[in-house]
């Protein structure tokens, strides 16, 4: 249902938050927006909350913060609801995923019970190791579809909403392309119907909640809306899509760093980046179909930024490779490593050296948080389709068809500031 508030001023009713997996990413943003809620935590790393804009009009130039500019949704004013395979709720959920410390977590533990996931559209083979405990069967993909329309709309009616956005935070599924059923809406359907096996879990959800005007948003690198069947269809709802996988730790760093090496016309040879996590996105990614999912999403970025056509002397042979390795003892601690092999005068080799020890889910959890607010705004605004200017937040972003993504960190924060001047 599109929302007729003035997207400059803050909606007077609740937005429902609707998330396919209650991990360790999801937990923490619901425990951090609990918290902020409470008065005893800050929103550090969310632009949406910290970040300020330039307001037009007046005699002299003034700034407000982005979300009362925007009149963007309130924290106080979300509703959230998930789906995962294990059925504990989210405190218990959170205490699992061993991100945040059991104080944190004690402050906030009567609103983390209250989210109780409900059961989850999940095929094992699109993640191979993970075992469910709690999972949706159905005739058919399409029945199983109807079943998450269902509990959307039980959710919508449950707590009064009006509007809505899902975003995916489950795990990583393996890398497919698009097969027959992804050329278009009809085929789509019909490939739910007889349950296509190139239809993955995470397609499933996006087209229940673009069939029913939902905004989505993919925060994993797999193939999801990025298909021509759910474009279109969020086309024809008036639904807008982003994706994919979230942009936190080291690509963030390589999509800042790449820009300043060519910028200044030094040479790369040589990119070589390792990663080690623990987290059960590391236990997923064990698999080499996921694995396969998140290596191409990261391998994506430097040929767009670094442009070797037009330097090919300086980037046209470029050796990049991006390791990933799962290491229990890390947890969602995640490190990671980045040699760059690059030459400069007279062709003199030199070599950067970046370390990075981070913690996955509290760089993730203001990302979503961002992307949740900003495509409810695109929603009321009357958006539709992919939404190019949220490519800040995303290691491999949705474009138009036809369209090259932009990878560039800092050309995409002036794309998402002009975007945001638009509303």
């Amino acid at each position: 249902m599109r929302d007729n508030t003035d997207r400059r001023t803050a909606p007077q009713d609740k937005l429902g938050v609707l998330i396919p997996g209650l991990g360790a990413v999801t937990t923490t943003l619901l425990a951090g927006v609990f918290s902020v809620r409470k008065g005893s935590a800050r929103p550090v790393g969310s632009l949406t909350q910290l970040g300020w804009m330039p307001v037009p009009g007046g005699a002299s130039p003034r700034r407000a913060l982005i979300k009362d500019a925007l009149g963007l949704a309130r924290l106080e004013d979300l509703v959230f609801g998930a789906w995962d395979i294990e059925p504990e709720p989210a405190d218990a959920a959170a205490e699992r995923a061993g991100v945040l410390e059991r104080a944190h977590i004690d402050a906030v533990r009567e609103e983390l019970a209250a989210v109780v996931p409900m059961p989850a559209v999940f095929d094992r083979s699109w993640v191979r190791n993970l075992k469910p405990k709690k999972i949706k069967k159905g005739r058919s993909k399409m029945d199983l579809a109807d079943q998450v329309k269902r509990d959307i709309e039980d959710f919508r009616s449950r707590h009064g909403l009006r509007r809505l956005v899902m975003c995916w935070a489950a795990s990583t599924e393996a890398f497919r392309g698009p097969g027959p059923a992804h050329s278009g809406l009809k085929a789509f359907e019909s490939g739910l119907a007889k349950s296509d096996p190139r239809i993955s879990p995470s397609q499933i959800y996006a087209y229940a909640a673009l069939d029913l005007g939902i905004p989505h948003i993919n925060g994993a690198p797999h193939l999801t809306t990025d298909c021509p069947a759910l474009t279109e269809l969020a086309e024809k709802r008036g639904v807008p899509i982003g994706g994919k996988d979230f942009k936190t730790g080291q690509t963030l760093i390589k999509t800042s760093l790449a820009p300043a090496l060519r910028d200044r016309l030094l040479g790369v040879s040589g990119w070589f980046s390792m990663n080690i996590l623990g987290n059960r996105d590391g236990l997923v990614l064990r698999d080499p179909g996921s694995l396969r999912s998140k290596e191409a999403a990261k391998l994506g970025v430097l040929k767009s930024i670094l442009d070797p056509d037009i330097h090919p002397g300086l980037y046209g042979e470029i050796e990049h490779q991006v390791k990933i390795h799962y290491y229990p003892p890390r947890g969602d601690n995640k490190e990671s490593w980045d040699t760059i092999d690059i030459f400069g005068w007279m062709d003199y080799p030199m070599q950067i050296k970046v370390n990075l020890l981070l913690r996955d889910s509290i760089l993730a959890a203001p990302v979503m948080l961002d992307l949740i607010l900003f495509a409810d705004l695109a929603q009321r605004a009357g958006r539709r389709g992919p939404q190019e200017w949220l490519a800040y937040y995303f290691k491999s972003p949705m474009t138009a068809a036809g369209r090259a993504a932009e990878h560039d960190l800092f050309a995409q924060r002036a794309r998402l500031d002009s975007a945001l001047l638009e509303f």
